[in-house]
This record gives structure tokens, C-alpha cells and sequence, in this order.
């Protein structure tokens, strides 16, 4: 699962710019956690576009992303980018006074929508688009919020495995520790990626690389030393989570409807 990080970054560098040039953008925006993922798309984001281009925005809940907030100001700095802090706290608070939940996850579910809600805003503002932060292994697990952080207009990351993206990010420059930081979503206090996922990302990956990339049988999989209990979960994960990698299923009735064709029935310009 080696990768040659010169030219993945060459390759996603000139991925964003072309992007976005085809829809008469020149500017990304992204939400900053202080973690390694959205660290890496801003490196990449300023590389293909610019730092004047690029618009960082960091969107903390109360104390729980103090220590966060530090790392994502660092990215800030050493990038030199526009950047916005906007506590999502008020909106949460108020919410939540009236609509009262002791779940954790659907708490956090809506704080990432909130973000993804007010980075939407300020797109439209800066006429910029959504740069998105999701992983492949994050995708692959469904290990996103829906509309949340998993909403974006591109996606230079989605083919990269978390522990590919660590290869990424140390020959890009990413902040030793920003590299080295244990992954969370921040979703609560102490809430760690792969406490809640129970494996770490190296079992993960290395599994997820054998059924998807290999296209390796459960049982093969399982033959080449991985157990059975953790094979048959991350099959799970991927069986469950595949309505979040797809765009909502559209029932077709007309005759000329075949799959999407409708959106370009026939050439305009003709």
C-alpha cells in the first residue's frame, strides 16, 4: 500500500485546480479540525491554487475542541491562508434546549451538519467551492456524517487510505505533530476513530485494501491471517454505509430516463 507521494500530489494538486477552473471557480473553502485530513487538503488546496485562494475555517463546540483549535491554527499560520473561527455553540446550545438528546452520536451528527451548514453559507459568499476532507477508509466505512463532513463539491482524498494519507502528508509537510495526532472526529470527550471503530486504521486499511482493491473472497481474506470476527465486521461497515456513497435513488418513469442520461438528453450545442 506503498504509495509515490510525488505523484499522488501532483496528481490531486492539479485534480483541484482543474476542478474547479472547469465550473469558473478559483477559490476553496474547507473547515479545519486540526486533524490530518483536512491538514493534507489544505497543503494541497494551497499548492494548486494559491494561499490567496484558499479560505480555512475553523468552527469549534465550546471546550471540546480547545486543543483541536490550536492544531488547526498552526495549519493556518504555516499556510498563511483566509481564515474564519465561528463558534457553532449558540446555534447547538439553542437547539438543543428545545429538542433535548442524551445520544452522543446524534449530537455529534449535528454538529458536523452545523459546520458543513455554515460552510455552505460562505461558499456562496466567496463564490468558492467546498473542498472535501473524507478519506477512503472513512468512505469505505461509511465513517462520516451524511450532509455533514462527508458533503463537499470535490473530494481530493477519496482515494486514499488513512494510512496512505500519512505518506501524503509527511512528504507534503504536514506539521509532525498533526501527523502523529491519535485521529477523532471530536465528537465528544476522549472520542477516538479507532476506539469507536474497535481496530486500528493499519488493520483496517490492510483489510479494506485486500476486499476492495484485491477484490480478495471473505474467506481469502481471512485465510491470509486476518481473524474472522474483524473481517466480517469491516464487511458490515461497507454493506451498511453504501446509501452514504451513493446520490439518492431516483425512480425513472419516463422512456428516455436511462440511469442520469436525463440531465443531458441530447447535445445542446448541436
Amino acid at each position: 500500500m506503498k504509495i509515490n507521494a510525488p505523484f499522488v500530489e501532483k496528481i490531486l494538486t492539479k485534480f483541484i485546480k482543474e476542478e474547479l477552473s472547469k465550473f469558473q471557480y478559483k477559490k476553496g473553502i474547507l473547515g479545519i479540525s486540526g486533524g490530518l485530513d483536512s491538514a493534507v487538503t489544505s497543503f494541497l488546496a494551497v499548492k494548486a491554487l494559491g494561499a490567496n485562494n484558499v479560505i480555512g475555517f475553523v468552527l469549534p463546540y465550546g471546550k471540546l475542541s480547545r486543543s483541536c483549535e490550536k492544531d488547526a491554527q498552526d495549519v493556518i499560520n504555516t499556510l498563511k491562508i483566509r481564515s474564519r473561527r465561528i463558534d457553532i455553540s449558540p446555534m447547538l446550545d439553542a437547539y438543543y434546549k428545545h429538542n433535548p438528546s442524551s445520544d452522543r452520536r446524534i449530537k455529534g451528527n449535528k454538529m458536523a451538519r452545523e459546520r458543513m451548514s455554515i460552510l455552505y453559507d460562505h461558499s456562496e459568499r466567496e463564490h468558492a467551492l467546498i473542498l472535501g476532507t473524507s478519506n477512503k477508509t472513512e468512505l469505505l466505512l461509511g465513517y462520516g456524517t451524511i450532509h455533514g463532513d462527508m458533503a463537499c463539491a470535490i473530494n481530493p482524498l477519496g482515494d486514499l487510505y488513512k494510512t496512505q494519507l500519512r505518506q501524503l502528508a509527511e512528504y507534503i509537510g504536514v506539521p509532525e505533530h498533526i501527523r502523529k495526532k491519535v485521529p477523532t472526529a471530536g465528537l465528544w470527550d476522549g472520542q477516538t476513530d479507532e476506539d469507536e471503530l474497535g481496530l486500528s486504521y493499519e488493520e483496517i486499511d490492510q483489510i479494506l485494501f485486500l476486499l476492495v482493491d484485491k477484490r480478495m473472497p471473505r474467506e481469502k481474506v481471512i485465510d491470509s491471517g486476518f481473524a474472522k470476527e474483524k473481517v466480517n465486521k469491516i464487511i458490515r461497515f461497507i454493506k451498511g454505509s453504501e446509501f452514504k456513497r451513493k446520490l439518492p435513488l431516483i425512480p425513472k418513469i419516463s422512456e428516455r430516463t436511462v440511469g442520469h442520461d436525463f440531465l443531458f438528453p441530447y447535445d445542446w450545442d448541436r
